[in-house]
């Protein structure tokens, strides 16, 4: 499945803002938390855990919130590291990170029922990956080296695609065959600004360089990085919430600290103690596209036992976005 299906919609335009009462005061940015992308593999998950009698594992995290993957454990889901520790025949989940195909294979060869609840976003990504390497294209995968995300893709076609992580990478890199033309795609959960910074040097290198139709970088990420850019004009102080491991969280701790606010990411309830709030009247909060809504709200009644009964939404966009459960999973008895 890819993106195109989905019914993508973002409604940009001034930020509308909903005021419910009284004290120091919380902005919440809106759109936050689950993404689309997220939403599907966390469903899928699910649905497989209510229609499995047997053990269902999960090739390390669903996705990157340690919250999720607590509720998803205690539902049944046993978490692996590595294909070898399934037995085999059983049932494995490919969460939304996506696998390289060495990995699909080792499934394969093992006899497991692979589930995979892929972004399609991500999908895409890989996709790109083999068409440029069909073309016998060096290809450059902008990224976090270490995330799943980025391993899985760099998988598809390890001869062609070289990651690069920033601008001193970008002005180092050299293909190995100077006859191919290099080709670039991009990790979904990047910071935009970063991300442009090292295309330019890219584009400025390489004359015929070829992107993707459509960029790589998802609409929920796009969103959620500019709801905390208009955040921090409103408030300079701002909570992120999220894992420690999330790409996509820590870019939008790094774009409320570039836009002027100083931003600190909550991963754990306990740690709001920790936080320099002081005499702060005004806060922000936002949330990453792993962030469960359960989990924005016991931090709000955290925040209300500290006296931030106001709550206000900053709202930047509008997502409607979808991702249909596989064809195998509809219409069938829980």
């Amino acid at each position: 499945m890819m993106p195109a299906k989905g019914d993508i919609v973002r409604e940009p335009g001034p930020a509308t803002v909903t005021t419910v009462q009284s004290d120091r005061t919380v902005i919440l940015a809106s759109p936050r938390g689950f993404c689309a992308g997220v939403a599907y593999a966390v469903e899928i998950a699910e649905t497989v855990l209510r229609r499995r009698a047997h053990p269902v594992y999960a090739l390390k995290e669903i996705v990157h919130n340690h919250e999720v993957t607590r509720s998803l454990e205690a539902k049944g889901l046993r978490f692996i590291q590595t294909i070898g520790e399934a037995p085999v025949g059983s049932t494995v989940l490919f969460g939304a990170h996506g696998v390289a195909p060495a990995v699909r294979q080792a499934a394969a060869a093992r006899r497991l029922e692979v589930i995979d609840a892929t972004c399609p976003f991500v999908s895409k990504v890989h996709a790109e990956a083999q068409r440029f390497a069909r073309r016998n294209c060096a290809i450059i995968l902008i990224g976090h080296r270490r995330h799943d995300e980025v391993v899985g893709v760099a998988g598809e076609a390890p001869a062609h695609v070289t990651v690069i992580e920033n601008e001193a990478e970008a002005e180092a890199f050299r293909p190995a065959d100077p006859g191919r033309r290099v080709a670039v795609i991009t990790q979904t959960t990047l910071s935009q600004a970063e991300t442009d910074r090292v295309m330019a040097v890219l584009r400025r290198r390489f004359d015929d360089l070829l992107t993707p139709a459509k960029a790589d970088i998802c609409y929920a990420t796009t969103n959620r990085q500019e709801a905390v850019r208009q955040l921090a004009r409103r408030a300079p102080f701002i909570l992120v919430l999220g894992s420690a491991n999330s790409s996509n969280t820590n870019r939008l701790v790094e774009v409320a600290a570039t836009a002027g606010a100083e931003a600190h990411l909550l991963s754990d309830r306990a740690e709001l103690n920790r936080m320099p709030l002081g005499q702060r009247m005004v806060i922000g909060l936002t949330a990453g596209a792993s962030t469960p809504e359960s989990f924005i709200v016991q931090v709000l009644e955290d925040l209300k036992c500290l006296g931030f009964n106001r709550v206000e939404e900053l709202e930047v966009a509008r997502e409607h976005t979808h991702f249909p459960l596989p064809a195998a999973f509809q219409n069938a008895c829980p």
